[in-house]
């Protein structure tokens, strides 16, 4: 019962702090608040009763989520190329790995690919998403749910980045093209979340997806801005 509160608290604190810190905050501090959250949370859920293992933060399992990862990169930097490449005769493809980043100096562009996106987006989101939430859900739930209920709270985690990057594209958020875009963020962050979180379960360790979600982000940035994607 304490795992269902717990869990409970934990996905509403996420979505509204999703609002406050996009809609409100911005880049204020991104990546040096989200890493505070994020340790903050891994050691309330350590003074409740959590361990180790079910945070996915195991020493022992580090070899394995690293391998995991490893894996899971290569994956990723494979078919971002090749989405790359085949982006003008596959319909969709250029619209979902563009990005309003790929424009930057090399030196912002660096920043974004090796500092904020790994340690302010990758690692705080799969403490929080994969880590935190999913132990959580794991103790009072079957995996199926536990994947399930934690990668939908994940989608509706990216509702609000998706309206800053409306309203950056003036488009209105409430047109058809506004909420049949937050509508698709939702979806394709809901299965990258089912996706992550196998990851999790089956190297025992948040490096797997932490590597993962770090090479989606990262690399499909750097292949929108070598190759000009348009979307």
């Amino acid at each position: 019962m304490r795992a269902m509160t717990l869990s409970i608290a934990l996905a509403i604190a996420l979505l509204a702090w999703s609002l406050v810190g996009n809609l409100l905050v911005g880049e204020t501090l991104y990546v040096t608040r989200n890493v505070v959250l994020g340790l903050l949370v891994v050691l309330l859920l350590r003074r409740a009763g959590a361990t180790w293992a079910t945070l996915g933060l195991d020493p022992a399992q580090l070899r394995t989520g690293l391998r995991w990862g490893a894996v899971a990169m290569l994956v990723v930097a494979v078919s971002v190329t090749v989405g790359a490449l085949l982006a003008d005769h596959l319909p969709g493809v250029g619209a979902l790995l563009s990005d309003e980043r790929a424009d930057l100096p090399a030196p912002e562009l660096a920043w974004h690919a090796l500092w904020r996106i790994p340690v302010g987006t990758a690692l705080f989101e799969e403490l929080v998403f994969r880590g935190a939430l999913l132990g959580l859900l794991l103790q009072h739930t079957s995996p199926a749910r536990a994947v399930l209920a934690s990668s939908v709270v994940f989608g509706l985690w990216h509702v609000a980045p998706t309206i800053v990057t409306l309203q950056l594209n003036q488009v209105e958020v409430l047109s058809p093209q506004g909420l049949a875009t937050i509508a698709g963020a939702v979806a394709v962050t809901t299965v990258a979340g089912v996706l992550f979180c196998l990851l999790r379960l089956g190297s025992g360790s948040l490096l797997g997806p932490v590597l993962a979600h770090w090479a989606t982000n990262s690399i499909g940035l750097l292949a929108a801005a070598v190759t000009d994607l348009e979307p």
